[in-house]
Parts: C-alpha cells; sequence; structure tokens
C-alpha cells in the first residue's frame, strides 16, 4: 500500500465544520478508544506525541512540539507530524499535514460541546487570544453560530488590532466588559495564571477552554469552575494532565463529581437558561483519529 501525502491546501478542500461534528459524534459512538500520551519538556518547550486505536477506524500516531520562544526569531511554535495506519494490517494508509489536522480538531472539538451547552441564539462570541487558534474559531463558529458577532481580546493591542484586520472581528480593550457581554467565551492563550474570573460570569454564559495544555497551565479561576456546569471532551486526556482542571481538583476546589461526562456521554451535554457552562478542551490523539479519517474520506471522495 503506497500512503496518501495530504498537504494542508489540498486535504483544506471540501472540508466542512459541522460534518466534522458528526463524524467527532460518530467515533464516539464506537469502542472507546485506546489512547497513550508521552510528554517531555525542557523549560517551556514540549514534545507531546499522542498515539490513538479506535477499534474499526484505525490507528494515529501524532506528534507535536511546542517551542513558545520561536516567535521571538520568527519561526513557527508549533510544529509535528501525523501518521494515520490502516486498522485491518496496520499498514500506513496516509501521511497528513499536522496542521490541518490540529487546526480543524481543535475547533471541531469546541464547537461540538458549544452547540450541545451553549444558548443557540448566541449572538455576542469572546475570543481570547490573538493566534491562530483564534482564527480557526471564526471558521468553526461562524459556521456553527452564523448570526452571531465576534469580539477579540488579546493582552497585545496590536496583535488583536492585526488579528481583527485579518477577521472583521471587534476589538475589546477591557476584558471583563467583554466577557460580561459574550454570550459565548473562548479562550487560547498560554497563560498559566488564571485570566478570566468566575466573579465576571452570568447564568446562560457558555466558557470554551482551548489553550492550557500542561500541568502548569491555567485559564480560568477556582470560581469560574465552582460555579459552573463542567464539560470535558475526554476525562483520560484532562484530569490528569492539564493544570485547568488538575490543579483545583488536587487543591480541593472542586471535586472529580463536578466533572460532569465527556464525550463517551454526549447525551449528558445538556443545560438549562440559568446555569453557566464550562468545556475543557483537551485535545487527544483520538479526536486526531477521527478528524484524519475525515480528512482522509474527503481527500479520497
Amino acid at each position: 500500500m503506497t500512503p496518501a501525502l495530504i498537504s494542508f491546501a489540498e486535504g483544506e478542500v471540501g472540508l466542512d465544520w459541522l460534518v466534522l461534528v458528526e463524524y467527532l459524534k460518530k467515533g464516539h459512538q464506537r469502542a472507546k478508544a485506546e489512547i497513550e500520551d508521552l510528554f517531555l519538556y525542557r523549560g517551556s518547550d514540549t514534545l507531546l506525541s499522542r498515539s490513538a486505536w479506535i477499534d474499526g477506524m484505525g490507528l494515529l500516531t501524532k506528534t507535536a512540539t511546542v517551542f513558545p520562544n520561536n516567535i521571538k526569531f520568527g519561526q513557527p511554535m508549533i510544529d509535528g507530524g501525523v501518521l494515520l495506519f490502516d486498522d485491518a494490517n496496520g499498514q500506513l494508509e496516509a501521511v497528513i499535514d499536522f496542521h490541518l489536522i490540529t487546526k480543524w480538531k481543535t475547533a471541531g472539538d469546541s464547537l461540538m460541546a458549544a452547540l450541545a451547552l451553549a444558548p443557540a441564539s448566541a449572538k455576542k462570541i469572546l475570543i481570547v487570544g490573538a493566534g491562530t487558534v483564534g482564527k480557526s474559531l471564526i471558521e468553526a463558529f461562524g459556521t456553527g453560530f452564523p448570526q452571531a458577532h465576534f469580539v477579540i481580546w488579546n493582552r497585545s493591542q496590536a496583535a488583536a488590532n492585526a488579528f481583527a484586520k485579518a477577521t472583521g472581528a471587534e476589538v475589546a480593550l477591557d476584558l471583563e466588559t467583554a466577557v460580561r457581554a459574550a454570550d459565548i467565551i473562548l479562550t487560547c492563550t498560554m497563560t498559566t495564571d488564571p485570566i478570566l474570573d468566575g466573579a465576571w460570569l452570568r447564568p446562560g454564559q457558555h466558557v470554551n477552554m482551548i489553550g492550557s495544555y500542561r500541568p502548569d497551565m491555567r485559564e480560568a479561576d477556582d470560581l469560574t469552575l465552582q460555579k459552573s456546569l463542567v464539560f470535558v471532551d475526554s476525562f483520560d486526556t484532562t484530569l490528569d494532565h492539564i493544570g485547568e482542571l488538575k490543579i483545583p481538583l488536587e487543591s480541593g476546589a472542586i471535586s472529580r463529581a463536578d466533572i460532569r461526562a465527556d464525550y463517551y456521554d454526549l447525551k449528558s451535554f445538556k443545560s438549562e437558561p440559568d446555569n453557566i457552562t464550562v468545556f475543557k478542551n483537551g485535545g487527544g490523539a483520538h479526536l486526531d483519529l477521527m478528524t484524519a479519517r475525515y480528512v482522509l474520506d474527503q481527500w479520497q471522495g
């Protein structure tokens, strides 16, 4: 078998965010994925290698390097590679552009939770963090919530202005004011200290946190979690690995029972108008596998 070599440009042709969500739903209706993560650290640098096997769907390994200081030298902060293997014989089926899978998996993961938990009538979506992920979120949530208006807040005003110029989003000057006014709050930062204050939140809002991926990283404070219904994409990839939940669980600020459900219990992703909902996007190679299968199916026609 000669593996398919799928570039970003070729692989993205014909992809649809709502179709991806259906792939993710169907993927979670299969037998639970076997997943294994490997993390290596050197200061602020990270090597993250994630593998998954879903019976009947296939096998995948995705390796990422995250070097935050590369920005200072005009180099990409994140790079990596994706290998997709055939479920029946283990042969390499496809080598797919890492950035393509990461873009669609990350934004699609959060979109699926928001479609289940956020108010369908959401009119204002706040994005906190003016990086590449934020632009993907505008694409995905613009499809899922076509009536919504986007607002961007970033610590760097210049970066926020550039983001707004590229996407048409409105720039927010004050984070608290922007959070209070938003129906959906999407956080995609690299912070280790919480920047989202639970005191700013009101009933009916949906908070969708994407940025933190290390044990020392958090975007929201304890109060945000304590006053909300909390959901995750995967118990296995979030609770013991990411500071967003690992730290408050260890401190006793929240308990394991406060984490309502993950995607293997999607029917429990429910909310009432007087609830605040929080979703932690932890990723995971099983989601990369579902996304890669969608990309390959679409590419093959």
